[in-house]
């Protein structure tokens, strides 16, 4: 029973991984029947090049979310880690977030190929937390800027508080 944790989130991967893969299999299989075989007279070169593109678009996060949620095991079989929670929100969410985007996409191109700018969001979504990151970087004045009065003063404050300690209160019986 050491190892329970473990061996929960292993099967929890499991069963997530799974989930995921019906999801894929079954966007691809709905696009391949409605355009392919209902659509078929407007079916051209550029529906072939979205199937690549969508199914890039799945293998990749994919991969990446399969190689998080393998667990890791010792040399002689023991479960040391269950592999990653594909619950907690970081990487891990943006790859589940590009295959959402990515079943979105594939199945609302069937209706019109003007859905394939929802593509766009994923390139403008990481430019958003790349300026993020960046601005943390940047001075923005404040560390070497001239400190105003109010500033100053609660600063001060502060700096005074904290170099005369804080008394113990105790409540005598």
């Amino acid at each position: 029973m050491a190892n329970q944790g473990a061996k929960k989130r292993k099967d929890e991967n499991a069963r997530h991984m799974a989930k995921l893969r019906r999801i894929i299999i079954a966007c691809n299989v709905v696009y391949v029947i409605v355009r392919m075989v209902i659509f078929y007279s407007s079916f051209t070169w550029k529906h072939w090049v979205g199937l690549v593109v969508t199914s890039i678009g799945y293998g990749v996060p994919y991969k990446f979310l399969d190689g998080m949620a393998k667990p890791s095991v010792s040399d002689d079989g023991e479960l040391i880690d269950g592999g990653f929670d594909m619950s907690t929100g970081g990487i891990c969410g943006y790859l589940h977030d590009v295959l959402y985007i990515t079943c979105f996409v594939q199945l609302a191109s069937i209706i019109s190929g003007k859905f394939w700018y929802t593509y766009l969001v994923i390139p403008a979504f990481g430019a958003y937390k790349a300026s993020g990151f960046i601005k943390g970087f940047m001075s923005q004045g404040s560390e070497g800027g001239v400190e105003d009065e109010k500033t100053r003063k609660k600063r001060e404050k502060m700096e005074r508080k904290a170099s005369r300690g804080q008394a113990v209160r105790t409540r005598s019986r």
